[in-house]
Order: C-alpha cells, then structure tokens, then sequence
C-alpha cells in the first residue's frame, strides 16, 4: 500500500484540518506462520479482524518510504492504514473506505490524520465525518524537517485546559478561513490565517525557533507557516518562490542538517501500489 504523509492543524485547525503531501510510504503485508511486525500493526490488525468477524491469520509487515517518525507528518497513520487496507484487499475488501478510515481515526485518537491519508487532499474532519478538497499544486509546501523527534504524548501534556476566550474565538476565526481558502482556491487568502492560539504556543518549547522560521518564510514571501501536528516539521505553504522559502526557513532555524523539501499535496489518499509497472490501482 502506498500511504501518503500527512500534515494536520495547519495553526488554528486543531485535531480537524489536514492535508496529504506527495511524500510517502509503502507498506507490505504478506500472511505467514508467523506474525513478525511492529506492536502498531498488531494493534491495528486486531482491531481489523474484531470488525469483520473474521479468524486472525500472523502476517509480516514492512514499511519503507520517506516519512520520518514523530516529526509531525503522520508517520503512524501510514502504518496503521496501510496495515488495514493490506488486511482487507487479503480478505476479498469487506470493508469500504469509510470504514477503513473511521477505524484508523478510533486507532489514532483523532481524525486529522487518517482522513487526509486516506482520501487525500485538504480534508475538514469531524469525528469520523469528513469533507474533502482537492488542493491545486500551483501551493506548496515547504517543510523544514529538524533531526530530532517529538512525541505526540508529551506535545499533548503540555497543552492546558482552559483558553482565554479571545484567543480561541480569533482561532476559529482563522481555521474558518483557512477552510474557506482552500476550499474556494483563493490561496491568497491564507496569508494572515495560520496564526494559532490554542496549541502552538504551548508547544513552542519543543521547537523553540518556530516562529523565527515562519517569520523568515514570510519575508521571502511565504502565505505563512505553522508546526506540523506536534512537530518538529514547520511548514510554510507558498505560491511562488519556493526554493528561496526553503533556504530562508533553514537559514532562521540554526539547523544546517536539517531537511528542507518541497512538495504538493497528494489529492488520492492511500492507493493500492500494485507493480512499478503498474498504475496505481484505485481502491473501492
């Protein structure tokens, strides 16, 4: 299965708003004699197998690609979807995509992820409920991955109960607007909306250069730019002069090995990879 990244919140859009990126990961599931896979595979096959009633078979799993692990682009949603899908297309598809989704979004705690990974595009996602767009890939984005990881968990202890109500209604605000940008295509429109008051500024501890960096990509004309997920991924989304975002983004942070790359956003979620030789093949 070829799983998408994924980048979710995008600033204000906590837990609901996410896109899948042009960056990937291919997971391989074959039935053995002898299950030989990561404890997040298990998982998400024991929960594959409770739902179509179905006996459990040991399988190995392999996952290659380029989605680094907790850096904020849904390395764990490539795992868990791809082991679904692999599961489902073994056993003859007796589950639709809809299903597949709302068990990996029950397996992840929340949906912004999964439903970008598997439906592709900008997704707006409420529960297990979500509305897809197609993003244009005149946007890019550009990512500044540092060599170092963040756990979700600890990126969520940090986040406090209560938020000043200003500064949650001027979020909603801006997710509002984002929402209506990339639904319309009027990206200009996102310039001023990535600004976020409900989990970044609590998280800024594990990436303290990140406002620095999207300030950098601003000046070099950047819509703007926000942690992606948890972090430690900064991605600042632009419609021209990418490569001078990127080197500005790199130059703000002080981290010479840290990864820059630019990419669209991947408007057909996870597919079935069938052969090199082979276009992808649809899902139903």
């Amino acid at each position: 299965m070829r799983v998408p990244a994924t980048t979710s919140n995008l600033g204000p859009g906590f837990d609901c708003l996410g896109v899948a990126l042009k960056i990937y990961n291919y997971v391989t599931v074959a039935q053995t004699d002898e299950t030989d896979t990561v404890p997040m595979a298990q998982q998400a096959a024991r929960k594959f197998f409770a739902t179509v009633k179905r006996e459990p078979f040991p399988f190995r799993c392999t996952v290659e690609g380029e989605v680094p692990r907790a850096r904020g682009l849904g390395s764990s949603v490539t795992v868990r979807l791809g082991v679904l899908h692999a599961l489902n297309a073994l056993l003859g598809r007796p589950l639709k995509r809809a299903q597949i989704f709302g068990l990996c979004a029950d397996l992840e705690g929340h949906p912004d992820n999964a439903a970008p990974a598997e439906f592709g595009g900008f997704v707006v996602a409420r529960g297990n409920r979500q509305q897809k767009f197609a993003v244009d890939p005149r946007l890019r984005f550009v990512l500044l991955i540092p060599d170092f990881e963040v756990q979700t968990r600890a990126a969520r202890q940090v986040l406090p109960n209560e938020i000043n109500r200003l500064r949650a209604v001027e979020s909603c605000a801006n997710a509002c607007a984002i929402t209506a940008a990339m639904a319309s295509g009027d990206y200009e429109n996102l310039r001023g909306t990535l600004v976020d008051h409900l989990h970044q500024p609590f998280r800024g501890k594990f990436v303290p250069f990140l406002d620095g960096v999207v300030a950098a990509a601003e000046n070099a004309g950047a819509l703007g730019g926000y942690l992606s997920g948890s972090g430690s991924t900064i991605i600042c989304l632009t419609l021209r002069s990418a490569q001078k975002v990127a080197e500005a983004m790199q130059s703000a942070s002080g981290l010479p090995e840290a990864e820059t790359r630019i990419t669209t956003a991947d408007n057909e979620g996870v597919r079935l990879a069938v052969s090199i030789l082979v276009p992808d093949a649809p899902l139903a």
